[in-house]
């Protein structure tokens, strides 16, 4: 790596380089592309035409930043990462990818190795997000939020603040998740009860999980059901239905345990 406060003569610089930059052989900056002051390029960064690194920022070897990309403040983005896919559909899925060409991450977030950031997705500060996790197009995360490894985040899934999504965890097309509620590993959440008709007449349904939710390791949100403020799903538990604000659900179908939880 090149010492601090270098730029490697192997770099390809046609943006604007911020004061006391390192940057390591074989970092390539795209026209337009603005790097802020004290920022570190590891070794064959890719940062796209347009796109904005706050000051402090630490990208990792091989991390890609797609064109017009915004990095804020002190954002650590580790090794392989992409930021700024563009969704494909390839003619074989049932819907368009419909998306706007904007990524925005905020202040003090890190991204983990090797995960996969598509175009129109926003990120609040001081947000972590874990190796390999994939957040697709129309995805709104909060701030100081958890989306741990191998977390998957289909299109149009919108995130509030103070949230934890832990491992493995696939959250379906248009879910919702309120303020400071915490999902589980390997929850698996579906938004379509009829996955081979046409989707042209048919409005998908995700579900809902309120703030202050707990969702347990393994639970099965079937689509459109709402699990309500401050409730509990136990680990392994399938819902079909509605949960109560504070109730508790376990079981195969999820049913309430208590009506309520004692304050």
């Amino acid at each position: 790596m090149t010492r601090s406060g270098e730029v490697n003569p192997s770099a390809t610089i046609e943006g604007d380089l911020g004061h006391d930059c390192t940057v390591g052989p074989f970092v390539i900056v795209g026209p337009g592309a603005t790097i802020g002051d004290l920022c570190v390029l590891h070794p064959h960064v890719v940062v796209g035409a347009d796109a904005k690194i706050g000051d402090g920022c630490v990208l990792h070897p091989h991390a890609t930043i797609g064109e017009s990309v915004i990095l804020g403040a002190g954002v650590e983005i580790l090794h392989s990462a992409v930021l700024g896919r563009e969704p494909k559909g390839a003619g074989a899925t049932a819907r368009t990818p419909e998306f706007t060409r904007k990524l925005r991450i905020g202040d003090g977030c890190s991204i983990g190795a090797h995960a996969t950031i598509y175009y129109d997705v926003e990120i609040g500060a001081q947000t972590l997000v874990g190796d390999s996790a994939s957040i697709r197009e129309g995805g709104r995360i909060g701030a100081r939020c958890i989306v741990s490894r191998c977390v998957t985040l289909n299109y149009d899934v919108k995130i509030g603040d103070d949230v934890k999504v832990m491992d493995n965890t696939h959250l379906t097309g248009g879910t919702r998740i309120a303020d400071g509620a915490f999902v589980s590993t390997m929850v698996a959440t579906a938004n379509d009860n009829q996955p081979t008709a046409d989707l042209s007449n048919r409005t998908l349904g995700a579900p809902r999980i309120e703030a202050g939710a707990t969702v347990g390791a393994g639970a099965i949100l079937l689509p459109g059901v709402v699990i309500g403020r401050g409730a509990v799903v136990g680990a392994g538990a399938v819902v079909t239905r509605d949960v109560a604000p504070e109730e508790t659900v376990v079981g195969l179908p999820a049913r309430a345990r208590t009506a309520k939880r004692s304050s």
